[in-house]
């Protein structure tokens, strides 16, 4: 691949492999998350987010810009605009299954209905499908979301915004509401499996009880690699709390994790809200499908990263000493893993910078391939406006994109990791 020269080098706290800023000019751009790559699948193209102001959380109606980058060129164009997003991951824009087809969300600000966009980039064309997108599929043709416009009850930063008198309470056990599906061909959405349906066949007795006394709504989900089994995480936190959104904040909120296929058989709470109690964050998928990924203090001595297998079993450490931290990718040669930090993490620097790390999981080797800046002024007083690098690789699992703030503004960068893991 052909890396073009106008992207300038970084070579700020000597990185260990190739990085450039994809995004020199204006900035305010961020790529989505660790769990999606923003390379186009032929690698020719990055699509980004940018937003249309860094110091401040979007109101209803606010516009940004869903830009491609040409690697080879160097050159950058607007190719849509959105109303649908949040600070965390833009619009969740994705790559359907070739270079021409962007997936991303939007909202009808007549009505204040969200909806997902399909974008055909060569031609311009628009089509509104109904339902809204978080996670494609590997294949492109299903978009799978939770209820994005009630995300915010729990945490900001990752759906999108609408007036609040029209964000819906989600108390109890909801069988009108869950998870989502929509078919990016034909445009239709149906409800796959509702609160309800999940927590009754997977939980009991005290935590069933606890979930009907409490607020519940989804948040992540994810497909895994081979597009059989998917990820969707339930977040609750007591209806007579005071704090009606963002309740993350105060620490009230509890995560189960739940995995199944795609037809919503084989269903399992894998990591319950007892595990993640504990202490823990960003669970993905293993390369193989079949086993999960996630920060965990699972014996309280420590965050370090560890497995579990889909229906819950064998859950453990991966490595007994490193710590664990960020964002973590299992890459598909099963020996590495991937991740970032944020700035609060005893791996980071503690001056507002942090380390892109790569880990050896033969042998608990650990580099950090790369420090950049990502605390901004604003983060303190609103941490949803804080930048997470989100190190994701390509379709060729060489090289990866990460998000850092420098010149006081959000950038992409690019690094080519090729000369270390093959």
């Amino acid at each position: 691949m052909i890396i073009s020269r106008r992207f300038p080098r970084y070579e700020t706290y000597n990185p260990g492999v190739p990085v450039y800023c994809v995004t020199p000019g204006t900035g305010r751009v961020i790529h989505r998350f660790f769990d999606t790559s923003p390379f186009s699948p032929s690698g020719h193209f990055m699509a980004l987010f940018r937003l249309p102001f860094e110091d401040r959380l979007p109101g209803p109606g606010d516009r940004g810009e869903i830009i491609l980058v040409n690697l080879e060129t160097g050159k950058e164009r607007t190719v849509s605009t959105t109303c649908g997003w949040e600070p965390q991951m833009g619009a969740n824009l994705q790559w359907a299954a070739n270079d021409t087809e962007l997936l991303f969300n939007d909202v009808d600000t007549r009505t204040w209905q969200p909806y997902a966009v399909k974008l055909n980039i060569k031609t311009g064309e628009r089509k509104r499908l109904e339902g809204c997108v978080y996670r494609v599929s590997p294949d492109g043709r299903k978009a799978l979301s939770a209820n994005m416009v009630a995300m915010r009850r729990t945490q900001e930063g990752y759906g999108v915004v609408i007036p609040d008198d029209r964000v819906p309470q989600n108390v109890g056990l909801r069988d009108d509401d869950g998870l989502y599906i929509t078919d990016t061909e034909t445009g239709t959405c149906r409800l796959l499996i509702s609160i309800r349906e999940i927590v009754e066949r997977t939980v009991s007795g005290g935590v069933l009880r606890d979930y009907t006394e409490m607020e519940v709504y989804g948040f992540h989900c994810k497909w895994n690699p081979q597009g059989t089994r998917l990820i969707f995480t339930l977040r609750r936190f007591p209806k007579d709390h005071p704090n009606r959104f963002n309740a993350l904040d105060d620490g009230v909120v509890k995560f189960d994790v739940f995995t199944m296929r795609g037809d919503t058989s084989d269903l399992h709470n894998a990591v319950p809200a007892s595990e993640w109690e504990k202490g823990g964050h960003h669970i993905n998928w293993f390369p193989d499908g079949e086993r999960l990924s996630m920060n965990l203090n699972i014996e309280r001595r420590g965050m370090r990263f560890v497995r579990v297998n889909y229906d819950g079993t064998g859950l453990d450490r991966i490595l007994d000493q490193v710590p664990g931290s960020g964002h973590p990718t299992v890459h598909p040669n099963g020996r590495h893993i991937l991740t970032d930090a944020y700035p609060f993490e005893p791996v980071a620097f503690g001056d507002g910078t942090v380390p892109i790390r790569l880990v050896d999981l033969s042998n608990g080797e650990e580099r950090t391939l790369i420090r950049i800046r990502t605390q901004t002024e604003e983060q303190s007083r609103c941490p949803a406006l804080r930048v997470d690098p989100h190190p994701a690789w390509d379709y060729s699992n060489r090289l990866i994109a990460f998000n850092g703030f420098a010149d006081g503004t959000r950038r992409v960068y690019l690094a080519d990791l090729s000369g270390i893991v093959g």
